[in-house]
């Protein structure tokens, strides 16, 4: 059984006004557990709205949502429960630090489940330490730290709350390379030593190329793709056509394959790159 299954899912905004606009149509998907899923898609073609929708934040105008095989709408009031195992990481976080203290902060979510004093403490220092926040840190103000390190902070207090699904809607944005470098890090030895499931919202394609396994791509309210990352990134006209792009080094490659070098196709990453010509030219005898 998959872990999330979504059916038929939609959301219409403004629903039954002269404003009405349907931003996610009739979308059907299965998640793994384990997973760690790209979400790509043009500005406006439905990626947030859906992502709110597996949070249970807005609730769909059709369609089911199935966590563990239960319906996280069956108990509209128990919906807070879900977003314990759905946690989401909005785009720029940062602006959701209140507390007096980073500690108190990531502390935030751990004690709304009712958890001890004990194991709130260890899920703070886990997650302040998978994120890499130093712990001198947990007793300033959030709003004494650097803008990267408000972004952890924030991503930290999602994390501590231990979700079977990790969702992250543009962590990177508004990060300079170096920041966004630790963080996509940090994000994907997350996912390797937990084995959480993660779903990643992002504009850029080289960022889902370097730790996604699979992508999904919207498109105009529509889930247009849904496979591995090599599969859809294979598929470069079709994501031009939606305004998309592949990542860069996916495509120098290919122009190198269509200059007649026999190189593999489908590298996602400048290190498959740099590995696959070093294993061309060896075969060349010009190493």
């Amino acid at each position: 059984m998959s872990l999330l299954s979504v059916k038929e899912l939609s959301y219409i905004y403004s629903q039954g006004t002269p404003f009405e606009h349907t931003a996610v149509d009739k979308v059907s998907f299965e998640v793994e557990r384990g997973d760690f899923i790209g979400i790509i898609g043009h500005t406006g073609s439905g990626k947030s709205t859906l992502v709110q929708m597996l949070n249970g934040l807005l609730k769909p105008s059709s369609g089911t949502i199935t966590l563990d095989g239960v319906n996280i709408w069956d108990k509209p009031k128990e919906i807070r429960k879900i977003r314990f195992k759905v946690g989401l990481v909005f785009q720029y976080p940062e602006y959701q630090l209140f507390e007096e203290t980073v500690e108190k902060d990531i502390a935030f979510g751990p004690t709304n489940m009712s958890l001890s004093e004990s194991e709130i403490a260890e899920r703070v220092n886990s997650a302040a330490q998978f994120v890499g926040l130093e712990k001198d840190l947990l007793e300033k103000s959030p709003f004494d730290l650097s803008g990267g390190e408000k972004r952890r902070a924030a991503i930290a207090g999602v994390v501590a709350m231990d979700p079977d699904i990790l969702i992250l809607d543009e962590p990177c944005a508004g990060l300079d390379p170096l920041g966004r470098d630790v963080l996509l890090t940090q994000i994907y030895r997350y996912h390797k030593e937990r084995g959480n499931t993660v779903l990643l919202v992002s504009h850029s394609m080289e960022d889902v190329a370097s730790v996604c396994d699979k992508v999904m791509v919207m498109n105009k309210s529509h889930l247009e793709m849904f496979d591995t990352a090599e599969r859809v990134f294979s598929q470069g006209d079709k994501l031009s056509s939606m305004g998309l792009r592949i990542p860069q080094i996916t495509s120098i490659m290919d122009s190198l394959i269509a200059a007649g070098i026999p190189l593999p196709k489908g590298t996602l990453t400048v290190e498959n790159a740099v590995r696959d010509i070093t294993e061309y030219l060896k075969k060349e005898g010009r190493l």
